[in-house]
């Protein structure tokens, strides 16, 4: 007998005919006679209610009232899962993070699942029982509710999967894959059947939305394998697997964008040893993240230009703080926003010659400027104007063959 973890999204969940739906799908695993585990985000909209309502009452909520607080519409969800689920027949019941428990380190709202108690819920499992979960939370040493940030509740299903051995985990949401792009930029844009982890944690990490870097990762480093499919309709999706079996020759696997980017470029800095740490000490410690970063040094060695990119919300705070760093000196800021990062991902450029010069090609064909180049072993990103973004994409797509 199989035993399988279900994790839906709060669109899966939106509204109450969302939940009578989510039951049938879960009724059709359970009919499979397979053991069932289910993991549940609140109601789409429900959290964010939640956070607007801790800023009507304080612009400095306690974190730790804040986790208390916006838990609760995980709470919601799983009662009305498993209500309907009873209501239809079926043995279920809701657990909350603290009656597993769930154990977590870190800080409050950004807590990492350390470990999960598994007796109880095994034994309910064994009974033919179908466990409803909140995901998102857990439970500190000190006893007090902590939240996961964001994907959360996938976090939570990857973590649950390993502690039961699960044999698979399928996160349910509102797309029915990973695709090669996004599809709202590219309408030739076409799902991936199977993707490396490291393939999706690029991805993710580039922007696309349909998993966050942390759960990908967790998955990757205790070796699940994810299913992401459809609760909207019923169609096969996207395996994300370390697995390199039935793998295509695919050379490139997805193209990813971002938006609302900004390039600083800081020129004729006086070169020493940490001047670079000097410069993005006060970034870090304003929460300011660093993308991009290129530095040129020049001929006789005494200045360097350093290029990097951020958001564009995070510009002015930017600018601020350059100007009064008293630590560096150099001989000009400038600033370009309304920018945009576009990337090929595929594990098949690390043993492919030429990749880079196709990408360079394609895009000068276009006219396309490129702004700034990073690269890893399976990545080529470059910074654009973000009125070329569609026409980029579109043009690699092309030329890598993912239509």
């Amino acid at each position: 007998m199989k035993t399988v973890v279900l994790k839906f999204g709060g669109t899966s969940v939106g509204s109450i005919d969302r939940i009578k739906k989510v039951c049938k799908i879960i009724a059709f695993y359970k009919k499979k006679k397979n053991r069932i585990v289910v993991v549940s985000s609140a109601m789409s909209g429900v959290t964010n209610d939640l956070v607007n309502k801790s800023k009507l009452i304080s612009n400095n909520f306690d974190r730790a009232e804040y986790d208390a607080l916006v838990s609760t519409g995980e709470q919601v969800s799983c009662a009305l899962i498993a209500g309907r689920l009873k209501h239809n027949g079926f043995k279920s019941r809701s657990w909350t993070s603290w009656q597993l428990p769930i154990l977590t380190d870190g800080p409050h709202s950004s807590a990492r699942i350390s470990s999960v108690g598994i007796k109880e819920l095994n034994k309910y499992i064994k009974s033919g029982g179908i466990p409803i979960i909140t995901g998102f939370q857990g439970i500190s040493n000190d006893f007090r509710i902590t939240t996961i940030g964001r994907s959360g509740s996938d976090a939570t299903a990857i973590m649950l999967a390993k502690f039961i051995k699960a044999d698979e985990c399928i996160i349910y949401t509102d797309v029915d894959g990973v695709y090669t792009t996004d599809p709202r930029q590219y309408n030739k844009a076409k799902k991936i059947k199977k993707i490396f982890y490291d393939e999706m944690l690029e991805m993710a990490s580039l922007g696309s939305k349909v998993m966050q870097p942390t759960s990908v990762q967790d998955a990757k480093l205790n070796k699940i394998d994810i299913k992401v499919k459809s609760s909207f309709v019923a169609k096969s999706g996207t395996l994300i697997t370390g697995s390199k079996k039935i793998f295509s020759n695919q050379i490139i696997t997805g193209i990813s964008s971002t938006k609302n980017d900004a390039k600083i470029t800081i020129v004729g800095v006086k070169d020493r040893p940490g001047v670079a740490a000097s410069i993005f000490r006060p970034l870090s410690k304003n929460l300011i993240n660093v993308d991009m970063v290129v530095q040129n040094i020049s001929q006789n060695g005494k200045e360097t230009d350093l290029t990097f990119t951020i958001k564009s919300e995070d510009l002015k705070k930017t600018e601020r703080l350059i100007k009064k760093n008293k630590s560096i000196s150099y001989k000009k800021l400038s600033f370009d926003k309304d920018l945009s990062k576009v990337s090929i991902i595929g594990v098949g450029m690390i043993t492919t010659p030429g990749i880079t010069y196709r990408m360079f090609q394609a895009l000068a064909l276009k006219k396309i400027n490129i702004l700034v180049i990073s690269t890893s072993e399976i990545k080529i990103s470059v910074l654009i104007s973000s009125k070329n973004v569609k026409k980029a994409i579109a043009v690699l797509h092309k030329e890598f063959k993912l239509d």
